[in-house]
């Protein structure tokens, strides 16, 4: 390995790592509210015991996501100088508004975790509000950083200088909302399923009819109703992201769909692996004109291709492969979200097939991984740029080498921390059971407002 390729593999360790508890860590939280919101509502203390467990688990995997997350920031520094000197003098603002944003987000979930049950019900309201913000902030803001660098603005190159910086321009650059909001329903969509899988394991552990079993099947109606809601949004706002690469980043839109040729009434390719030799995508299935539908609205807009590029400025051709992971996990989970919101509410049936609920201890998981392989995407499409036609990721990367052992050393270290935190969550779950929290959050609440449950 080369060392821009082995610099590359050192931060996509530590990024694919982080990723999956930034993400939960948005996605969480609007979860927490929802269930507080629904127990102000109903006064099923059921709700009240959700939110606070979910907190739990929430506090647990900030343990982890906050110095991963710092790990991160240094090796941006550190491996991406030439990066880093045009984003410090261009684009500054999303780093330094996300220090408020977190500051938010960990003062009032510590008033959540510490103060729920002495202050007013609307106060808790407010606290979880503002920790749902300050999380999705963090998110937006830094996530910015990488809208930037497809669509870079507020700058330009002369003679090797920077010039004409205007931050704001830089902040606001063409695809910070389609980015933004893509982040952030992707993000609500991995934290429903997530708890979607624990809820529908424990049915599956639970003796049908029982009190524990009711209280899972509620918080697995959440996650389905919530999760299919923003799987449905992320869904539109995919569509909007190929109208964004269409215009802004041909050649990635050209790489995701195995698009070789320039031509209007594309196909849309739906499956297979991308063929350099053959410039096609075999065992794929093509429907003809739907991409150039998606890209411009009309079956006449012409998408181009990847021989209108110079080759060595191809992105690699594996990230067709990923993308359609990425859409494949994403429309099964609306599909089962559809499926188990109408067995229950329309067909009236109380109990979920087996099979149904086993495919749901795998939409968590299959939701991580939709996630990842979108992030290598976005990724890995824009390269070999890392500030597209601007800069690229050899100009930006250091000049060390020998950093091979550093690769072994960090992937140690998150093997480490993922198997550490899976055991203190299982370990504090298996010391605070459901019906223990059950049975105190009846002695506290159904005394001062009565319980629905």
């Amino acid at each position: 390995m080369d060392d821009l390729l082995i610099a590359r593999t050192l931060f996509g360790t530590t990024m694919g790592f982080h990723i999956i508890f930034a993400t939960i860590g948005v996605g969480l939280p609007l979860m927490i509210l929802t269930a507080e919101l629904l127990y102000q509502k109903t006064k099923d203390i059921d709700y009240v015991v959700m939110a606070k467990r979910w907190t739990k688990t929430f506090a647990i995997l900030l343990g982890v996501g906050i110095p991963t997350g710092t790990i991160a920031a240094v090796q941006l520094s550190l491996l991406w100088p030439g990066f880093m000197e045009v984003i410090g003098r261009v684009m500054p603002l999303p780093f330094q508004i996300e220090i408020y944003a977190f500051f938010i987000e960990a003062l009032f979930m510590s008033i959540y975790v510490y103060a729920a049950d002495r202050i007013a019900p609307w106060m808790r309201i407010v606290s979880l509000t503002l920790v749902a913000i300050g999380a999705l902030a963090s998110a937006v803001l830094i996530t910015n950083v990488h809208a930037f660098q497809g669509t870079p603005a507020g700058f330009r190159f002369e003679n090797g200088e920077i010039v004409d910086v205007d931050p704001w321009a830089a902040f606001f650059n063409p695809s910070f909302y389609v980015t933004a909001k893509h982040v952030a329903t992707s993000a609500y969509v991995v934290g429903a399923f997530v708890v979607g899988s624990v809820a529908a394991f424990k049915m599956l552990r639970s003796e049908y009819g029982t009190k524990i079993y009711k209280f899972h099947q509620k918080a697995l109606m959440l996650t389905l109703i919530v999760g299919g809601i923003f799987a449905f949004s992320t869904a539109i706002n995919g569509h909007e992201s190929a109208q964004y690469l269409h215009k802004y980043q041909p050649e990635k839109l050209a790489a995701a769909e195995g698009l070789f040729e320039t031509q209007s009434h594309a196909p849309l390719a739906i499956g297979g692996f991308t063929d350099r030799e053959t410039q096609e995508v075999k065992w794929g299935i093509e429907i003809p004109g739907l991409l150039s539908f998606l890209a411009g609205d009309s079956f006449d807009t012409v998408v181009k291709g990847l021989n209108d590029y110079p080759e060595e400025l191809w992105p690699p051709l594996f990230v067709h492969t990923l993308f359609n992971i990425m859409v494949g996990i994403g429309s099964l989970l609306i599909v089962i979200s559809i499926f188990g919101v109408v067995w229950k509410k329309i067909m009236k049936k109380d109990r979920f097939p087996k099979l149904f609920l086993w495919t749901l201890v795998a939409a968590g998981p299959l939701a991580i991984i939709a996630m990842e392989c979108g992030w290598i995407t976005a990724c890995s499409g824009r390269q070999p740029w890392v500030i597209y036609r601007l800069m690229s990721t050899a100009e930006a990367s250091t000049t060390a080498s020998n950093l091979g052992i550093l690769i072994a050393s960090f992937s140690f270290m998150y093997a480490i921390l993922g198997t550490a935190v899976v055991a203190v969550l299982l370990y504090y779950f298996k010391k605070n059971k459901v019906e223990d929290d059950l049975r105190r959050a009846e002695e506290k609440y159904v005394p001062l407002y009565g319980s629905n449950s």
